[in-house]
This record gives structure tokens, C-alpha cells and sequence, in this order.
């Protein structure tokens, strides 16, 4: 394997996508910043992906809803890196969290607040240097409001337009920004549910998804993992609002 000199700072390292996708980029010779709440959890898995890698990684402590910190922790890192890609998020309970305030807070600030803010903090920085890129992980549920999870796909439908106003923002600084979107994903967010198998794509092929989308200067913007689901969000997002809010989705 070859050492590519670049670094990637991998926010939301303990997760079934964040893992996969840290490995898919130490495995083709990147550095590899890892970041999490838990940084015990964390060092496991770098321990794990430098074995079978080779490539350098780094742990570093962060809460993405302690906004007070985010500068900090940038200003932290021991390098600002090439390639940054976001995948923090937070299905919930969208019954609980038309009750609860404070659920439909957490779920709200994790799928939008926090990772907006430290992207445009870390944007800042790539657009001053001129070169670098921005992933970052929505969803197809941001794609229509749905009644069996607007919550969610509220907070994901704000970070795909705030993703896109970057997008559009940074179009001549030479920093590239990406929107993936997975679709359905066995990880243990979803375990216990019944995920149609041509709609479910696993960890690993998320992550050689976003390698491979994000190193392709020529690509995509928005990157639906499998592109089945194209075509279905754009039907979905046709039906007229009388008939759609007939439908139980």
C-alpha cells in the first residue's frame, strides 16, 4: 500500500459508517484523524485500523453539540486535513420525540446544528488554503417530509440545504463539498427493523462509496449510495400533497 500524504478527519469515529469509512480511506494510505465523544472507544478502533492498515491514526476528543469548543478543537488538530467527512447522526424516536422536547432537541442538533457549525468552521479554514473537501453524511428522508420520521428527516433535509448553500458558496475556492446519501444501512441504528434488501446497502459499501466520491474531482455532488433510490425520492417527490398526506409513511 501507498502512502498518500493526505489526512482525513473522520467525524463520528464510533459509529458502523464512521468505522468503515475510516478504514476504506487508511486502508488506500491516508492519515486518518479520528473523533468521538468516547475516546476510550475511539483508541479501540484506531488500534484496530492501524493493524490492519499500516496508516497513522490519531484520536481526538469531541462533543459535536458543545458548539463553545468547536474552534478549539480545530485549532487542536495536529494537522488540518485534506478531507474531512461527517458522519454523526441520530435517528431517535419520532414518537418520543413529539412528546419530549428535549428528544426532538438532541435529534434535531446532532443531524444538523452540530455538524453544520464545524463544517463551517473547518470550511473556512480549506476555503483560506484553497484546496480540500467536505462530506457530509443527510439522508433520503431529508429528500420529503414523512409522518413516521419528520423529526429526523427535518434535521437531515436542513443539513442537505446547508450543505448545498456551502456547496454553492465555495464553488471557485477550490474546496469541493459533498452530500451523500445512504439510504437504509444495517448498523446497529437500524438493527430490529426490516430493511428492504435492494434499498440496504451494508457499512463497508458506504464507505468505499464516499472514498471513491469524494477523491473524483469530476463527480457528483450528491451521491446516492445506491442509485435505485434516485429514482424513487425523485416518484416520492412528486406526488401531489393531497394524495401524499393520504399515505402511511
Amino acid at each position: 500500500m501507498m502512502k498518500t500524504g493526505k489526512t482525513l478527519l473522520l467525524i463520528g469515529a464510533t459509529s458502523d459508517i464512521g468505522r468503515a469509512t475510516a478504514l476504506a480511506y487508511a486502508m488506500a494510505g491516508w492519515n486518518v484523524q479520528l473523533t468521538g465523544r468516547r475516546p476510550d472507544a475511539i483508541e479501540r478502533e484506531a488500534a484496530d485500523i492501524r493493524t490492519r492498515s499500516g496508516s497513522e491514526v490519531t484520536v481526538h476528543q469531541l462533543d459535536i453539540l458543545d458548539s463553545t469548543r468547536i474552534e478549539t478543537f480545530v485549532d487542536g488538530l495536529p494537522s488540518l486535513p485534506d478531507t474531512v467527512v461527517c458522519v454523526v447522526g441520530e435517528l431517535g424516536d419520532q414518537t418520543r420525540a413529539e412528546r419530549e422536547l428535549d428528544h426532538a432537541t438532541i435529534v434535531m442538533r446532532t443531524n444538523f446544528e452540530g455538524p453544520a457549525l464545524l463544517l463551517g468552521v473547518l470550511a473556512e479554514r480549506f476555503a483560506a488554503r484553497g484546496t480540500g473537501t467536505i462530506v457530509g453524511i443527510s439522508s433520503v428522508a431529508g429528500d420529503r417530509g414523512r409522518g413516521s420520521n419528520y423529526i429526523y428527516g427535518a434535521a437531515k433535509a436542513g443539513f442537505s440545504a446547508f450543505l448545498s448553500g456551502l456547496r454553492n458558496r465555495l464553488a471557485s475556492t477550490g474546496v469541493r463539498v459533498v452530500t451523500v446519501k445512504p439510504g437504509f444501512v444495517r448498523t446497529r441504528m437500524t438493527a430490529g427493523m426490516k430493511l428492504p434488501p435492494l434499498l440496504t446497502a451494508e457499512p463497508a459499501e458506504v464507505g468505499k462509496a464516499i472514498l471513491t466520491a469524494a477523491e473524483d474531482r469530476k463527480g457528483r455532488d450528491v451521491i446516492y449510495v445506491r442509485r435505485i433510490w434516485w429514482p424513487v425520492m425523485m416518484i416520492i417527490r412528486a406526488i401531489p400533497e393531497p394524495i401524499f398526506k393520504r399515505l402511511k409513511l
